[in-house]
């Protein structure tokens, strides 16, 4: 007797902007379900749940808070800006300390 075999993991499948775009379309606007979509075009429900909230969020319709694209965008470019900023002041730091003690 074989040992039962565990559910093969699913590769992981990348889709483009217009793709979520218009599966969260057949949620938003045709009133279809979550569910028959998902199941419809192969889609976990959990994903095809983010990309509809998603796109609420991207229409000023999110009970969430969830921020939009622009708004995810700009966070990171400020978190980027703001680790970059971080380094430069530790190296000013040490370069202050560095030329204080020259002087001393």
């Amino acid at each position: 007797m074989e040992p039962k075999s565990k559910k093969q993991k699913r590769q992981r499948r990348q889709f483009t902007d217009e793709f979520k775009a218009g599966a969260a379309r057949l949620v938003i606007e045709e009133g279809k379900s979550l569910s028959k979509v998902s199941e419809d075009l192969d889609l976990t429900p959990s994903s095809l749940g983010k990309w509809v909230e998603q796109a609420r969020a991207d229409k000023g319709k999110s009970s969430r808070g969830t921020l939009t694209t622009a708004e995810k965008e700009e966070l990171g470019r400020l978190r980027k800006e703001v680790r970059v900023l971080r380094i430069e002041r530790s190296i000013l730091k040490k370069a202050a300390a560095f030329f204080a003690k020259e002087s001393a």
